[in-house]
């Protein structure tokens, strides 16, 4: 997401923008942010696309909050680790039509202890902006699993 890039200490928000644009009956539409674009499905009534949907985005975004959040725990806290991956999954219910819970397992290729697993998570939760937002209207929750050194 585009960042406004403010850098000082003030208690002024940070904005970010994207632009979005699609073609009425084509389905298929793209997400402008920063430099990038992102194809998307914005179909309605079709066949899937393979393309990502609004809801793989939300999930995409928990996603990266965790691994940003996780680079922020390695800088204050230093805490190592040699590779990490995560995977969202999103349960979405039809009536009010919302999503009821996020789940998350965040694999860490590390040989911290499990105290500072348990500081990890607490940290992620605490402290990331996207988690925070869907922590006030749905459940969040998940693990932080460390994986041994050449797994």
């Amino acid at each position: 997401m585009q960042n406004a890039d403010t850098t000082t200490s003030s208690a002024a928000p940070t904005i970010y923008t994207v632009t979005a644009a699609s073609i009425a009956g084509a389905g298929p539409a793209q997400v402008h942010t920063g430099q990038e674009t992102i194809d998307l499905d914005a179909s309605w009534g079709k066949a899937p696309s393979g393309l990502p949907g609004p809801a793989h985005l939300l999930a995409a975004a928990l996603a990266a909050c965790l691994l940003k959040n996780l680079a922020r725990a390695e800088d204050l806290l230093s805490f190592s680790y040699q590779r990490a991956e995560v995977q969202v999954t999103a349960r979405r219910q039809d009536v009010p039509p919302k999503f009821a819970e996020f789940t998350y397992q965040l694999r860490l290729v590390t040989d911290e202890p499990q105290r500072r697993l348990d500081l990890l998570q607490r940290n992620l939760a605490g402290y990331g902006t996207v988690y925070n937002t869907l922590a006030a209207t749905c459940e969040v929750h998940g693990s932080v699993v460390a994986v041994p050194s050449g797994s």
